[in-house]
């Protein structure tokens, strides 16, 4: 495929998306990401400055801005804390939300690493001399929740399928600063692009930008998550029947999350489900959506607040829902609402 039809090919198909009060018609990008990169690695070489040129002048351009310059030195000194207090760290019985021969599902803290959730797990299992344990799914850092473990390299390969299927429903929770009002709607479904910038960081892209190629040769994929408010400034919210759906597109700037971290901000609290699973995907949403996570510096979430510094973002993977990978039964597991979570206001 040449340089020229790679970028022309993106327009070749149109999608529709419709709600109660939002119909919405963008075009996107049908061709798959491994025809992308095939694609791309049969760029001609005997010219390959001109091929550089094509592509360097068509990266699409980000939605979302970057972190903040202040991000990086607070994120060295989380991840400097969160280094040892999972060195420490030791999984209990406490953690635990579903055990059996197969799988187990725990209770992930805020501020630890996965790893050393998994690197502990068989010291309070009785029956591990198999020693294949693995992590089904990966929760940031500071995202505490459920988080599942598989027993054997088996019923490991079938989770992941299962993931990458996008059989899992998956709902988290939030609590987030925006500024000013509270949201327009009880209900929303985002729909975008994602990928790195070329200074590296995860940004929101346009949806029509899915499958086109960034910095660094990745590409654009595809990104979607349903938000409802639960509340706002501590009062709950009652969901509307009806939904609506942003399709996010190149040229657009994210909602307004400017604050001064006083007075005038509204918390809302917020429960997201993710149709994809994009590194830092509610984050990046809630960012769009102008209500970014507290805690949540290198999205522009406030992390000193009403006179508390926050030593991390504050979203919990509340549940998931998947059929046994072995059993086939249906299985849902909840983990306990942290307290900032029930009390909606901090």
């Amino acid at each position: 495929m040449s340089a020229s039809s790679l970028l022309l090919h993106r327009n070749l198909f149109s999608f529709t998306f419709s709600s109660a009060n939002t119909i919405l018609t963008k075009p996107y990008f049908a061709t798959s990401i491994k025809s992308m990169e095939e694609a791309q690695h049969n760029l001609p070489s005997t010219d390959s400055s001109i091929s550089e040129s094509v592509i360097n002048r068509n990266y699409p351009k980000p939605i979302t801005a970057p972190p903040p310059p202040i991000s990086k030195d607070i994120e060295l000194n989380r991840a400097t804390e969160a280094s040892s207090k999972s060195i420490l760290f030791n999984l209990t019985r406490d953690h635990i939300l579903y055990e059996d021969e197969w799988l187990m599902a725990v209770n992930k803290p805020k501020g630890i690493y996965c790893e050393s959730v998994l690197s502990s797990a068989p010291q309070i299992i009785v029956d591990s001399q198999l020693n294949e344990f693995h992590l089904a799914n990966r929760l940031d850092r500071d995202t505490s929740g459920v988080m599942l473990i598989t027993k054997s390299h088996k019923v490991a390969a079938k989770l992941v399928k299962v993931f990458t299927e996008h059989k899992v429903r998956k709902s988290y929770i939030a609590l987030c600063i925006g500024s000013s009002s509270t949201p327009n709607w009880s209900r929303i479904t985002v729909k975008s692009g994602h990928g790195r910038s070329k200074h590296g960081a995860w940004r929101v892209y346009g949806a029509s930008d899915v499958g086109r190629v960034l910095p660094g040769g990745s590409f654009v994929r595809d990104m979607e998550t349903t938000f409802e408010v639960v509340s706002a400034n501590g009062e709950k919210t009652k969901l509307c029947e009806e939904e609506r759906v942003i399709v996010v597109e190149e040229g657009e700037q994210e909602l307004s999350c400017d604050g001064d971290g006083e007075k005038d901000d509204v918390v809302v609290v917020v429960r997201a489900f993710p149709r994809s699973g994009r590194t830092h995907q509610i984050r990046l949403h809630c960012q769009y959506l102008g209500i970014p996570i507290r805690g949540d510096v290198k999205y522009h979430g406030l992390y000193e607040w009403r006179g508390r510094r926050f030593e991390g973002h504050e979203l919990h993977a509340e549940c998931l829902s998947l059929d046994h990978p072995v059993t086939g039964d249906s299985m849902v597991v909840r983990a306990p609402l942290p307290c900032w979570a029930a009390a909606g206001d901090g």
